[in-house]
């Protein structure tokens, strides 16, 4: 009787991926073709991307998950296409369209006047088609059952937003915002503003806190790769980290603050930038990284998050 197909063993894998979604496949789908591709035990995205849109997608695996939630809470940008005049039941190319009428009269001062009460902070109301979860289920589950619920308008900011192209009927913009911001709801939010509608016709993430798409590999070829941990795909665990200062710690002070110990900077003769929060902790050598710790009463190091390998 022949013996049964030995299943390859999985070896701990830590540290991140910058892929460059592709459209069609859902945030979820792509991080589930990565981590087999890894053989990947624990995994995690760091913010959703609709399906029909590209772009960054920052995918963490084992000890880099402990810090997704940062990204979660990172600024984005996107750059978009809003097509004027055409409403859609899903505010994108999702959906059936709702509402026709011609945009030809709209200029480019109207945009410029439009896009301007925009930039800020500013209330916007989630759309039906989201992930958003009312009484344990989705808000697309109800949409799709053709129920519409009420939703509380929610506070986001625009930091930037700049007008690449106007080939009517559409606009191009590149949108700087903080997170939570929906921008489909902001296409149509100027398309009512400017009296016609809208809704997007293409969307693309090309950056998530510091990370850039400039940085992100496409899912063909991390699929293909011979050596999928390669770091020019599978970035270190401390690459999520960059902009926080470093510190490294003596054997001693290492084992204190692996146990969870807080640490005086002072006594330990250690010193951070005055402004340091939040900090990168390694080693002696800068070999290890140990964890992230929280600068405290101005001059304790306080365990945040540690590693575990």
């Amino acid at each position: 009787m022949p013996s049964a197909p030995s299943r390859k063993k999985r070896i701990p894998v830590h540290g991140v991926v910058l892929l460059d979604k592709p459209a069609g496949l859902s945030s979820n789908n792509a991080l589930v073709r990565v981590k087999r591709k890894l053989n990947a035990k624990k995994a995690g995205h760091t913010g959703t991307l609709d399906p029909f849109a590209t772009g960054l997608l920052p995918l963490c695996f084992g000890e880099a998950t402990k810090f997704a939630q940062d990204l979660l809470n990172a600024d984005k940008t996107y750059e978009t296409t809003i097509h004027l005049g055409v409403r859609t039941s899903t505010g994108d190319t999702e959906g059936d369209i709702t509402t026709q009428q011609s945009a030809e009269y709209v200029t480019r001062e109207d945009i410029d006047a439009a896009l301007a009460r925009f930039v800020g902070e500013i209330d916007q109301v989630p759309p039906m088609y989201s992930a958003l979860k009312r009484d344990g289920r989705p808000l697309y589950e109800y949409a799709r059952a053709g129920v519409e619920l009420e939703r509380e308008a929610r506070r986001v900011t625009i930091q930037e937003m700049e007008l690449l192209d106007f080939s009517p009927p559409h606009l191009t913009l590149r949108v700087a915002c903080s997170k939570g911001t929906y921008i489909r709801v902001l296409g149509e939010d100027i398309g009512n503003v400017l009296g016609c509608g809208a809704h997007l016709q293409t969307l693309r993430r090309t950056k998530v806190g510091s990370l850039e798409i400039a940085h992100a590999s496409a899912l063909p070829d991390i699929e293909q790769a011979d050596n999928p941990e390669d770091e020019a795909i599978l970035k270190p665990v401390d690459y999520l980290l960059s902009t926080f200062p470093s510190i490294h710690l003596s054997e001693e002070l290492a084992r204190r603050f692996m146990h969870g110990q807080r640490l005086s900077l002072e006594k330990a003769n250690l010193t951070v930038r005055d402004s340091a929060e939040r900090v990168r902790v390694y080693d002696a050598v800068g070999q290890r990284l140990l964890g992230v710790a929280m600068i405290k009463e101005g001059s304790v190091l306080t365990p945040e998050r540690l590693i575990a390998v």
